[in-house]
């Protein structure tokens, strides 16, 4: 099933605590939007990291990766000099790898929407070097 748009670790784990500033605008632009979602190992891996020890946190970030919400956009091999090259390119940002595979699987889905708390950095990345995110919720008050 094709993605409408992507999905940041941030949004996530605003998604999935209650007490984050972010949850409530993350709730309530990832309920305006078409699911599934489309987002990377890159991110899953981070999640999980930063999901910690704790088992019920970890439980409900499977919960919500096992949802539907999400889908996975794998990137081969071949691909990675695609995703090496974003991160030269935004050297001076600097553009972690996560985040690279977002920008990578936006220009390869032709997406250009995002949900993310990580707002700075997706303001200054470009799809293809031209064409800017519309980047998902507005920021909390």
């Amino acid at each position: 099933m094709p993605a409408d748009g992507l999905i940041d670790t941030g949004a996530i784990l605003a998604l999935l605590d209650r007490t984050d500033r972010w949850h409530e605008p993350c709730v309530n632009a990832f309920r305006q939007l078409r699911l599934p979602l489309l987002t990377s190992e890159a991110v899953l891996t981070e999640l999980f990291h930063l999901v910690g020890d704790a088992r019920g946190d970890m439980e409900a970030a499977w919960k919500f990766v096992r949802s539907g919400a999400l889908v996975l956009g794998a990137i081969e091999n071949p691909e990675l000099p695609n995703i090496h090259a974003l991160m030269s390119r935004y050297w001076d940002r600097p553009m972690d790898f996560a985040d690279a595979t977002l920008v990578y699987l936006a220009k390869r889905e032709f997406l250009s929407v995002i949900l993310t708390v990580d707002r700075a950095d997706f303001a200054t990345y470009r799809i293809e070097g031209k064409r800017r995110f519309r980047i998902l919720p507005q920021p909390p008050p």
